[in-house]
């Protein structure tokens, strides 16, 4: 065994511990599967990733991403939070922009003084939901009938389904069922009113039945989902925020931006723990 070096990052909100937690292990080179599948697994936090010397001459880094039940080829606030951490390691990228390589392939991030952000990626399948699985998701999360707008799928890796509600109090609502939810990921979100009295456009949650914590703090991956919905539908301002994390306590907030025919979803990273991890 190796100590590597080990950071835990505070990803979607400035206070440490508002937003979504990542550990991230550096100088990963040589582990194992089964390895970092059982360190995530005992960090028991919704992701933790392993960076280490890209396969493709075009990235920066690889990054692998894993879940306390297995590993996802992309999502987003590891995403930004491997970047934070390998940054603050004293990575360099090899041009202005940062090129990651994880298992959707390479994906682009940004760095500047407002943050990272990264490029929304292509969705791998989109549109309604079969009525069948629209029904199973309506009655799994609770949804009045009339509260239930649309629901789509918005797959980009993750294989996420959302459904837009009629209301932000909709979706804090949300009681799931989470036996009636097995084997989904499912999203749920809703534009904010004036009354709601919140600095975000959006409210969203995010669930994934099976997990240790099936609630996500905040979601990159589901949030560059929803994006990519609400552009092409023209249902959203080229620049906006999305609050989540509200019924759990914290204050996530995903910076969303269209720049052309690009997609950059943002927020802020914190380091809250740095030391090594022996594995």
């Amino acid at each position: 065994m190796t100590y590597r070096p080990f950071l835990q990052v505070n990803v979607f909100s400035t206070d440490p511990l508002l937003g979504n937690p990542l550990a991230v292990v550096l100088d990963a080179d040589g582990l194992t599967d089964a390895r970092m599948a059982a360190f995530a697994r005992w960090t028991n936090l919704s992701e933790t990733t392993f960076i280490s010397k890209p396969d493709d001459p075009r990235a920066d880094y690889r990054v692998r991403i894993f879940t306390t039940l297995g590993e996802l080829p992309f999502a987003g606030h590891p995403t930004l939070g491997s970047c934070h951490a390998w940054l603050a390691k004293g990575g360099v990228p090899k041009d202005g922009e940062i090129v990651q390589q994880c298992g959707i392939g390479l994906v682009r991030i940004r760095h500047d003084a407002s943050g990272l952000a990264f490029e929304a990626p292509p969705l791998q399948r989109d549109g309604p939901l079969e009525p069948a699985l629209r029904e199973r998701v309506r009655a799994g999360l609770g949804v009045a009938v009339d509260d239930l707008l649309d629901a789509q799928w918005v797959d980009n890796g993750p294989p996420w389904l959302a459904l837009r509600l009629r209301s932000r109090a909709a979706v804090l609502a949300l009681r799931p069922d989470y036996a009636a939810l097995d084997g989904l990921m499912v999203g749920a979100f809703a534009a904010c009113g004036e009354g709601d009295a919140v600095d975000a456009a959006f409210e969203s949650r995010a669930f994934i039945a099976g997990e240790a914590a099936p609630e996500d703090p905040v979601t990159g991956s589901l949030n560059a989902g929803i994006a990519r919905w609400l552009v092409r539908e023209g249902g959203a301002p080229e620049r906006y925020v999305i609050s989540q994390g509200t019924v759990l306590g914290r204050a996530g907030r995903v910076q969303v931006e269209r720049v052309g025919d690009a997609l950059w979803i943002g927020g802020a990273c914190v380091t809250c723990i740095e030391g090594s991890v022996r594995l």
